[in-house]
């Protein structure tokens, strides 16, 4: 798994709170955080987007309430 492209969120400001994303065989997504890079979590491009959509709704929510 290591050899995996890891590329770092441009959403993660400093070196400690980064979270990274790499494209894997079978069209899955892997996604690491910084402070624990060997916990690697898997999941698929559409359910990344829907947790995206979600996140981003639910802070355009808080902003404007």
């Amino acid at each position: 798994m290591s050899n995996l492209p890891w590329q770092k969120s441009t959403y993660s400001p400093d070196a400690s709170n980064c979270v990274y994303i790499a494209a894997a065989p079978a069209k899955a997504i892997r996604l690491r955080e910084s402070d624990t890079p060997s916990t690697i979590l898997t999941t698929t491009t559409d359910v990344l987007r829907h947790l995206i959509r979600t996140l981003k709704s639910a802070d355009r929510r808080s902003a404007s309430g």
